[in-house]
């Protein structure tokens, strides 16, 4: 490959403020030069407005996605909407997925995504029966981020029971394997079969998976140095449950299991004791905080700031799709901290920028992205300061704008591995929107 240069108006590399005037060059899909305070060179594309590294969507479950502006009618809770869910999942097959997916991940890459963590446990087809490639959605999975032009990491999910003691129901037999040796077996069959697809492993909670399964799934990401996810603490019933069963919270049950550690991600850890929070921060364990859907399922709001100082490290996910914009999944972690404890400023621009970049990128198994440095992959995100929300921002106040007042629709042009994948907002090979609405329309609840 020929070396290309990207000339960047703004760059954030890092630090607590933008730099002007960034030359980046790439080869091979790295970035190979970073040259700041230079004018642009004649065969440089231009980047206008601020351009930082790639963004990780550390979570998603791709299907919920058909669910948007179809749960928002009447009252309920978290237990309600996932009912609505399983409609959805009953209904999906192999090829719906795909153009379910595809047109997800492309809507990703729109908003500045370039590395998804997708918690898949969507395995089987109706009723548990094994396709004749038991990784069939996986390999769906893996063919639809493909297509729409950014990394996947299928976070191969263990899901075994329907509750604590409880057989999976109709539509759960679709998520199980029956024992953790068999979902091993499973999962060691696919290897995602490109380089920019990585598997790694999830618990789906302590609702689904028994104690000693836990530790067979921490076991296997072990020995594959693989990342573990698991849906922590995200209700309180679930954890009541888990104590009731075990005498322990499941922040404590999973550090019995040897779950915890620095390749753990615990995903939304909303109802904490003071001594879980130490856990996680002991442990070195990554949070993903999802804050569009915890506020939309009515959830709660996470003790990020106690997680934070306790150690533990912040990543973002959109979830379950209310919206995918990680701007405003960043900003929440703040603005709603700050609606609990009525104080500003617990996480500044910078730190939540780190959050939606370079530790959740970490946390997915892509340690050498999520930066702009010599060596890294090259994925540059580019957002317009010019658009009615950012106008008015100076160099100095760049990444707080982006943060505390850009939305996914300011993203303005995008590269993965030194590949443009979107330029002048648009996506360069899929039409989003119709795609959506053609995939939804497939899937879509009137049908179901």
């Amino acid at each position: 490959m020929t070396v290309s240069r990207y000339w960047c108006e703004l760059a954030w590399l890092g630090a607590g403020a933008a730099t002007a005037d960034v030359c980046v060059e790439v080869d091979g899909g790295r970035i190979t030069g970073i040259h700041p305070g230079v004018p642009r060179p004649p065969d440089a594309t231009r980047l206008d407005g601020l351009t930082m590294p790639g963004m990780a969507n550390a979570h998603s479950h791709a299907f919920h996605r058909a669910l948007r502006g179809r749960t928002q009618v009447g009252t309920g809770s978290f237990w309600t909407w996932r009912d609505q869910m399983y409609r959805f999942a009953a209904a999906l097959t192999p090829d719906t997925y795909f153009d379910l997916a595809r047109a997800v991940y492309a809507e990703m890459v729109l908003a500045g995504i370039t590395s998804v963590g997708e918690f898949h446990y969507l395995h089987h087809a109706p009723g548990g029966v094994r396709y004749t490639d038991p990784n069939e959605m996986s390999r769906v999975l893996a063919a639809a981020a493909a297509a729409a032009g950014l990394r996947l990491t299928l976070l191969d999910t263990c899901y075994l029971h329907g509750g604590i003691g409880v057989a999976p129901n109709e539509v759960q037999r679709r998520f199980s394997d029956g024992t953790a040796d068999a979902w091993a077996e499973r999962v060691a069959a696919f290897d995602g079969g490109s380089p920019d697809v990585r598997v790694g492993a999830a618990i789906h909670s302590v609702r689904a998976v028994d104690p000693r399964a836990m530790t067979t799934v921490a076991e296997w990401a072990a020995a594959h140095d693989a990342p573990i996810h698991v849906h922590v603490s995200e209700q309180p019933a679930e954890n009541e449950e888990c104590l009731a069963e075990y005498g322990l919270t499941p922040t404590a049950l999973l550090g019995e299991q040897g779950v915890l550690g620095a390749r753990c991600t615990a995903v939304h850890a909303t109802h904490l004791t003071a001594a879980d929070v130490a856990m996680h921060g002991e442990h070195r364990c990554t949070i993903c905080m999802c804050p569009t859907t915890e506020r939309d399922l009515a959830d709660g709001i996470g003790p990020a700031r106690l997680l934070r100082d306790a150690g533990a490290r912040i990543s973002l996910g959109s979830d379950s799709h209310a919206v995918i914009d990680m701007f405003e999944e960043a900003r929440a972690v703040e603005l709603d901290e700050r609606l609990a404890s009525n104080q500003r400023g617990s996480h500044d621009a910078p730190s939540l920028l780190h959050a939606a970049t370079a530790d959740g990128q970490r946390s997915l198994g892509w340690a050498e992205a999520g930066v702009i440095e010599v060596g890294a992959l090259a994925d540059l995100v580019s957002v317009r300061l010019d658009s009615v929300r950012t106008a008015g921002s100076t160099a100095g106040s760049a990444l707080a704008s982006v943060v505390f007042a850009a939305s996914a629709a300011d993203v303005h042009h995008v590269v993965v591995g030194g590949r443009t994948v979107v330029a002048e907002g648009l996506h360069l090979s899929v039409d989003v929107a119709g795609s959506l609405a053609r995939a939804i329309a497939q899937v879509s609840e009137e049908d179901v």
